[in-house]
């Protein structure tokens, strides 16, 4: 009689686990020493785009320490401005888009980051611009800067999502991002994030080697006039991403 493989299976994965874990306890380390360094260049660099170079070259530097390599894939070159809409589902994603995108991009982030210890700092020294959810005059007031932001000709990156799952799955999109790209006439390029999610896994401590693959998707144009046309870049935008990632349609999941 052929013995169970489930005990095989369980003693490989106990015999793994310390390389693991000395992996992980190295990656974080890594990783946040190389951000506590980075804080004082951050508070005496005088420019913006100084700032944000040097946060590109931290997430760069980050995710090759790591065993995390990034690999790109851009269409064509990205034009200024645009408007950069990303799936989301690791909070490794800020630190790729950060790594690949130019130091032009604004972010758009959530409110809420700019409480955390560090990372607070870090942001409001790069000029992301914050956004709150769950208050009606709040919000309205934030998506007016950021499409001010945009008709000015600013280049701005989003996860449209706004949060991310615990398990597999693309959320459904806000409008946000596309109201800005209809109200500036920039155009929306979709990009497609694979990996961040097997590399640090939502809900878990310790991170994990892998490679992270971003895709620029076919950029999408706003077509002026159109009474719906916000909601028909967001549509074109999540049903391409959706394709280019294999992940799980969960719109109905927040």
């Amino acid at each position: 009689m052929t013995p169970p493989a489930a005990p095989q299976r369980t003693t490989g994965h106990l015999v793994l686990l310390p390389v693991k874990l000395i992996y992980g306890i190295y990656a974080a380390t890594a990783f946040t020493a190389l951000s506590l360094l980075s804080l004082l260049p951050l508070a005496l660099l005088p420019t913006l785009s100084g700032r944000r170079r040097l946060i590109q070259w931290v997430g760069r530097a980050s995710l090759t320490l790591m065993g995390m390599p990034v690999r790109v894939r851009w269409q064509e070159a990205l034009p200024d401005p645009c408007i950069v809409v990303a799936n989301h589902s690791s909070y490794l994603d800020g630190i790729v888009l950060a790594a690949v995108l130019p130091p032009r991009f604004d972010f758009v982030i959530k409110r809420e980051m700019a409480s955390v210890p560090v990372a607070g700092f870090l942001l409001r020294r790069i000029g992301v611009q914050f956004v709150t959810r769950g208050n009606r005059e709040g919000g309205s007031r934030d998506a007016l800067r950021v499409i001010r932001s945009a008709a000015r000709g600013g280049s701005l990156a989003f996860f449209p999502e706004g949060t991310f799952l615990h398990h597999p799955g693309l959320l459904r999109f806000h409008i946000g991002a596309f109201a800005a790209a209809e109200r500036s006439g920039a155009p929306v390029v979709p990009l497609a994030i694979v990996g961040t999610r097997h590399c640090l896994t939502p809900g878990q401590l310790l991170p994990r080697p892998g490679r992270i693959d971003v895709t620029a998707l076919a950029m999408l144009r706003p077509e002026p006039g159109h009474p719906d046309s916000a909601a028909a870049l967001r549509d074109a935008a999540r049903t391409a991403i959706l394709a280019a990632t294999g992940e799980i349609d969960a719109a109905g999941g927040a």
